[in-house]
C-alpha cells in the first residue's frame, strides 16, 4: 500500500468506511456529467472524459498527498486541451501530457510544491474567472443549437460567429437547455441534498425521450459509449526533435496548470476538513495519474475543486472515498452506457454553464476591486490575457507583474534617514549618522549611492546604522562596496553599526567584511560613536591597534 494512503489508514474503522463509501458514490454520480461535459468542451469524445475520471481519479486518490482530493478532467483544461488538439491532434496531446507528467514528477521530487503559497490570490481569481468565461463561451453553441461546423479558437472569433448566427437558434435545443438550467436552479434552491447535475440530466433525458424531440444527443454525435475499458495505446507519431520542441509550451502549460489547480484544490480541502496535505507527494501522484490517463485514452487531469468540496461536505474522511468515486464511475460506464448516450448535448451545455458560473466566483472577483490598485492590476491582467491571449502567457505576465509590485512595495518600506547626533562633543560637520531601514536589495540600492558625493563637503566619519536591515543581497553588498570606495576617495571613514548576525555572515562570505574592515563594524551605535569621537580627536582606537597588530603579524 502506498505510504500516502497507509498513513491515512491508521485507526480506520467501519464508521469511517461507511462515510467514505457514501461520499465516494455521491461524488461519482456528480462527476459523471462533468467528466463527459468537460471532454466534449475540450473537443474529444465523452468516453475520454470518463476514462480520465476513472484512471486519474483512482491514482490521484491512491498516490496523492491529500486525504480528500478528487481528481479528473476539469474546466481549467478545456482551453489548453482544445488548443493543443487543434494544432497537434490527439496524439500530440498525448505526448504533451506525457511530457507534463514527467515535469510534475520532477517538480514533486525537487519539492516545488511548497512554492504554491507564493502565488498571489488576485492572480488565482483573475485566471479562474477568465477560464470560467471561456468555458461559458464554448457552450453557447450547444445551448442555442447553432449549426456551426467549426468554431474559431479565440474568444472574439467565437462571439463574432455567435452574433452572426443569432437568427439560426434551434428552438428545441434552446428549450431543453433552458429547462435543464431551470431544473438545476430549482434543485439547488429547494432540494440541495440531491446532486443537481445528474438530477437535471436525468430530467432532460426523460423529456427528450418521451416526447421524441429532434435534438442532438451524446449518442447521435459521438456514438454509443463503450462498455469496457480500453487497452494501453501509445501515440503514433513521428519522433523528431523539432516536433517535440513545438510541444514544449503545451507541456509546460499543462504541468503548471495541473499542479497549480491540484494544490489549490488540496489547500481548499484542508481548510474545509481541518487536514493538511503533502504538496510534493500530491505533485508526484498527479504526474503518475496523468501518465496513465492518456495511455488509456484519457485527457489531462488535476484536482477538481468543486468535486473535492462535495467530497468533504458529504463526509469523506480518507482517500478511500476518491477510490470509490472512480469505481462508481466504472460501474456506471459498464452498466448504464446506453442510457448515458441518450443525454442531450444542450442539457450538458447547461450543466457546464452553471459550473462556469460557480468557477467564476463573481462575488470575490468584484470584492477584489476594493484591494490596492496593484492587486487589481494583477487580477485584471490575468483575467484579460487568459480570455484574449493564452492561459500560460496570462499566468506568466500576471506573476511577473505581481513580482514587480512586490519589489516596489518592499522598496517603499526601505528608507535612508539622516539622524541627529546625541553627543554634542562631536561637531556636526565631522560625523554624519544615517539609519537604513528595511531590506537592502537591488530595488533600493540607489538610495545609498550618493552619500559620498565628491562635490559635497564630506565628514570625517560616516556611520551607517543597520539594525533594521534584515535582508542584504548581492546588489546591496555591491552598493556598500561602492560607498566604501567613494568614502575612501574623499577621506571619510565608513562605519557600520548594528549589523545583524545573518547579515554579517553574508557580508563575510561575500568578502565585504574584509573590504570595509572588521575595525569598522560595531554591534552597538554607542561603540560606533566612541570610535568616531576618538578618530575625530586623533586618538588611536582599539580597533585600529588590533588591525595594525594583525597586519604586522601577517607580514612576519
Amino acid at each position: 500500500m502506498p505510504e500516502s494512503v497507509a498513513c491515512f489508514m491508521e485507526g480506520y474503522s467501519f464508521s469511517t468506511l461507511r462515510k467514505d463509501i457514501l461520499a465516494g458514490i455521491t461524488v461519482g454520480v456528480i462527476a459523471l456529467p462533468l467528466a463527459m461535459a468537460f471532454a466534449i468542451a475540450s473537443g474529444v469524445e465523452p468516453s475520454r472524459g470518463l476514462y480520465t475520471a476513472i484512471i486519474a481519479g483512482f491514482l490521484i486518490s491512491l498516490l496523492g498527498g491529500s486525504r480528500i482530493q478528487i481528481g479528473g478532467p476539469t474546466g481549467a483544461f478545456v482551453v489548453i486541451v482544445y488548443s493543443t488538439l487543434e494544432r497537434h491532434g490527439y496524439d500530440g496531446l498525448v505526448v504533451a501530457t506525457l511530457m507534463a507528467a514527467l515535469l510534475l514528477v520532477i517538480m514533486g521530487l525537487f519539492r516545488v510544491g511548497e512554492l504554491i503559497r507564493f502565488v498571489p490570490y488576485p492572480l488565482i481569481i483573475g485566471f479562474t474567472s477568465g477560464l470560467a468565461l471561456l468555458i461559458f463561451t464554448s457552450q453557447v453553441k450547444e445551448f442555442f443549437g447553432f449549426s456551426i461546423s467549426a468554431l474559431p479558437i479565440d474568444f472574439i472569433g467565437k462571439w463574432s460567429v455567435y452574433l452572426s448566427q443569432n437568427s439560426q437558434v434551434n428552438t428545441t435545443a434552446f428549450m431543453i437547455g433552458a429547462l435543464t438550467l431551470s431544473c438545476i436552479l430549482l434543485v439547488r434552491r429547494f432540494i440541495p441534498s440531491l446532486p443537481w447535475g445528474i438530477t437535471a440530466m436525468v430530467f432532460a433525458t426523460i423529456v427528450t425521450t418521451v416526447f421524441q424531440l429532434d435534438i442532438e444527443t451524446i449518442g447521435s454525435r459521438y456514438g454509443k459509449l463503450p462498455h469496457e475499458f480500453p487497452s494501453i495505446t501509445f501515440p503514433q507519431v513521428t519522433w523528431n526533435l523539432g516536433w517535440f520542441q513545438q510541444l514544449i509550451p503545451d507541456a509546460v502549460a499543462i504541468a503548471l496548470l495541473a499542479g497549480l489547480e491540484s494544490l489549490l484544490s488540496a489547500l481548499m480541502g484542508d481548510r474545509m476538513s481541518g487536514g493538511r496535505h503533502k504538496s510534493d507527494c500530491e505533485l508526484v501522484g498527479l504526474g503518475i495519474a496523468n501518465f496513465a490517463s492518456v495511455l488509456f485514452g484519457g485527457i489531462p487531469a488535476t484536482g477538481a475543486i468543486a468535486r473535492t468540496a462535495a467530497n468533504v461536505k458529504t463526509g469523506a474522511k480518507t482517500p478511500v472515498s476518491g477510490i470509490i468515486h472512480a469505481v462508481t464511475l466504472l460501474i456506471i460506464m459498464a452498466i448504464c452506457a446506453p442510457l448515458v448516450s441518450c443525454i442531450p448535448l444542450a442539457a450538458l451545455s447547461a450543466v457546464l454553464m452553471v459550473v462556469a458560473w460557480n468557477m467564476a466566483e463573481m462575488e470575490r472577483f468584484i470584492h477584489l476591486f476594493r484591494a490596492p490598485r496593484g492587486d487589481v492590476a494583477v487580477m485584471l491582467t490575468a483575467f484579460v490575457l487568459t480570455v484574449l491571449v493564452d492561459l500560460s502567457f496570462a499566468v506568466q505576465m500576471a506573476m511577473l507583474l505581481a513580482l514587480f509590485l512586490f519589489m516596489k512595495r518592499m522598496s517603499e518600506k526601505a528608507g535612508l534617514y539622516k539622524t541627529e547626533k546625541s553627543d554634542t562633543a562631536i561637531h556636526q560637520k565631522e560625523v554624519d549618522i544615517y539609519e537604513l531601514q528595511g531590506p537592502l536589495f537591488f530595488g533600493v540600492v540607489d538610495r545609498i549611492r550618493d552619500l559620498a558625493h565628491p562635490v559635497q563637503e564630506q565628514p570625517k566619519v560616516c556611520i551607517l546604522r543597520m539594525q533594521r536591515v534584515s535582508i542584504l543581497d548581492a546588489s546591496g553588498m555591491h552598493a556598500l562596496t561602492e560607498l566604501f570606495e567613494r568614502c575612501q576617495k574623499v577621506g571619510t571613514r565608513l562605519v557600520l553599526a548594528g549589523v545583524h548576525k545573518e547579515v554579517k555572515e553574508a557580508m563575510s562570505k561575500f568578502g565585504l567584511k574584509r573590504t570595509i574592515g572588521r575595525e569598522h563594524l560595531f554591534e552597538h551605535i554607542d561603540d560606533a560613536m566612541l570610535f568616531a569621537k576618538k578618530y575625530v580627536a586623533g586618538v588611536p582606537t582599539v580597533n585600529d591597534s588590533e588591525n595594525k597588530m594583525s597586519e604586522s603579524s601577517s607580514i612576519k
